[in-house]
């Protein structure tokens, strides 16, 4: 592999590569990407099948895919707005805004309350879920 490294006028250094070397680390990378999304695929429908997996519901899988969070989409789909929430579990609307929105990540004591409130399985929230 024949790279050239340079500074840009701001001192980051930078890598150049010939274009077809670009495209082959690219290639590779995709290729590791899509192993990687078969094996993880081909686990969690072992799981399906075992009935080691709890699957998410319709309406949250959708509002997932509208992009909101899995706190967002469980909340939703319980018809719930931050407020009840936020009465049923006694944490403050602020909190609970910050951590559907990504800005903070809750203790675990935090999300059990949440799974509670949501009777939702609490690996889902927790990194149990593979996420």
């Amino acid at each position: 592999m024949s790279v050239q490294f340079i500074l840009s006028p701001a001192g980051e250094e930078m890598a150049v590569l010939p274009r077809a070397e670009y495209e082959s680390l690219l290639a590779a990378a995709a290729q590791d990407d899509d192993e990687a999304d078969a094996a993880l695929f081909k686990a969690r429908m072992a799981e399906l099948e075992q009935g080691t997996s709890h699957r998410l519901p319709e309406d949250v899988s959708a509002l997932l895919l509208h992009g909101h969070s899995l706190l967002t989409a469980l909340r939703k789909s319980k018809e719930m707005t931050q407020t009840q929430v936020c009465f049923k579990t006694n944490i403050s609307q602020g909190y609970l805004s910050d951590l559907e929105s990504g800005k903070r990540s809750g203790s675990l004591e935090i999300l059990k309350l949440l799974a509670k409130c949501y009777d939702a399985p609490l690996a889902w929230l927790t990194d149990e879920a593979g996420t």
